[in-house]
């Protein structure tokens, strides 16, 4: 135990586990923590800030997501704990545990309801086209039960997150694959489709102009500002690096700190090539969602309805990621200091997943909820907390409170703050004119 400003603390290092994961499956797991579904958006994103611009802005926040990394595992290193919610703790007593278990569970419920709501919505439209019949399992009510209860379920109930890292792995190859189709569209195909009607199918085809000689270079207008805290959260996976770090087989900080650079740097390659290819096949007319995009050029298209199929393969698989952190959050909160037992891990599992459920049916639309959460715990995960953890747990002997990396960590965690106030008068902004957009951390 140690003393600090009165209050007490017990350190614990997970001395009594031994981690038996990988590099390379520590780095699909991390991977797929970071990839979520905003990857649809970020051609929407491209086209709202120029390819430049959206170049430089998603190099710096790159750079920012891998020193977030830096700075939690210094404050890990430090008291050897490897929870962010004993963070928080160590930290600010137990309203930093409080704060954090609440900005994790808050967030990454909101990611898994995202990734539901895709099932939701594309999987009966995907199943019927295959098909060409509507039965009562096209119902995406059912849909959503059928796929948690096969398959995220099961999976949930790993013991241990490194389990996770062949789903994981197959999870990325299909969204590889999304790349790969998006490459070949915008080499082979482009955007010169013309207008067509099948009077045979009911079809509409819609039309696209001939594609541009150039695309825009440098956008600066409100879309591009709002663009901004949207590939910031495109980052998001701060909850997942320390269990990830706990179940690495030979875990030093350096080499969890190359995972996470590893990891960031790999879907910064797949972020922008997404992108860029997506962006140059449509140009403005790009919509939000890229996949829209493309089903409106030809709504029964085999290889995209298997590139939407592989997207939502891709977005099951990471519930279980997402839902890890949130179940040893709440274990850190309401049972700490308990050893391992299979009882509490499933009942956990089982009522996040009914609650999360409940939540993708019964509510028509909950995108302002989710904007608002995502735009206040996003910043509070990455930016706002490792800064202050940071200057709060590294002894004032080894780094003095006016040292350049506590300086470095403040304004680190000032940045948080000021994403926080642009994404809320963003969607202040929003709800005034009466647009729709999306804010979440995924």
């Amino acid at each position: 135990p140690t003393h600090t400003d009165g209050l007490q603390f017990t350190i614990t290092n997970n001395s009594n586990f031994e981690g038996k994961t990988s590099f390379g499956m520590s780095v699909f797991n991390l991977s797929n923590a970071i990839m979520g579904s905003g990857i649809l958006g970020l051609s929407y994103a491209m086209s709202n800030t120029g390819m430049i611009l959206f170049m430089i802005l998603l190099t710096c926040i790159a750079l920012l997501s891998c020193y977030s990394i830096h700075l939690l595992l210094s404050s890990a290193g430090v008291v050897g704990i490897r929870a962010y919610e004993q963070l928080g703790l160590r930290a600010f007593g137990h309203p930093g545990k409080i704060l954090a278990a609440v900005a994790i569970t808050l967030h990454n419920i909101g990611a898994m309801s995202s990734y539901l709501f895709i099932v939701k919505y594309e999987l009966p439209l995907v199943i019927q086209a295959f098909l060409g019949q509507t039965d009562w399992f096209m119902n995406g009510n059912y849909l959503i039960i059928i796929v948690t209860v096969c398959i995220i379920l099961p999976l949930a109930m790993m013991k241990h997150l490194g389990y996770l890292g062949y789903t994981s792995g197959f999870s990325l190859s299909c969204m590889v694959f999304f790349l790969s189709v998006l490459y070949g569209q915008e080499l082979f195909v482009g955007a010169s489709y013309y207008t067509a009607h099948d009077q045979s199918s009911k079809i509409q085809v819609h039309v696209f102009p001939a594609k541009p000689v150039s695309g825009s270079f440098l956008m600066l207008d409100l879309q591009t500002a709002y663009t901004i805290p949207i590939l910031a959260f495109a980052f998001v996976c701060h909850p997942e690096v320390l269990p990830i770090y706990t179940e690495l087989s030979n875990p030093t900080k350096r080499r969890m700190q190359n995972i996470g650079n590893v990891s960031i740097f790999g879907m910064f390659t797949m972020y922008f090539f997404t992108a860029i290819f997506g962006y140059l096949t449509f140009y403005e007319n790009t919509e939000a969602e890229l996949l829209h995009t493309y089903s409106k050029v030809d709504p029964l298209d085999v290889l995209i309805l298997c590139v939407r199929l592989a997207v939502l393969v891709a977005v099951t698989l990471t519930v279980p990621v997402v839902l890890f952190p949130i179940r040893r959050a709440l274990l850190q909160l309401l049972f700490p200091g308990k050893p391992f037992c299979w009882v509490r891990h499933v009942t956990i599992a089982v009522c996040l997943l009914f609650s999360v459920n409940c939540l993708v049916i019964l509510v028509p639309n909950i995108r302002d909820i989710f904007g608002i959460t995502g735009a206040t715990t996003a910043p509070t995960l990455i930016f706002i907390l490792p800064g202050l953890f940071y200057i709060r747990i590294i002894p004032t002997n080894q780094e003095p409170m006016n040292s350049r990396p506590k300086i470095l960590a403040a304004c680190f965690s000032a940045l948080g703050f000021i994403f926080i106030t642009m994404s809320l008068t963003f969607i202040g902004l929003d709800w005034i004119s009466g647009e729709k957009r999306s804010l979440g951390g995924h």
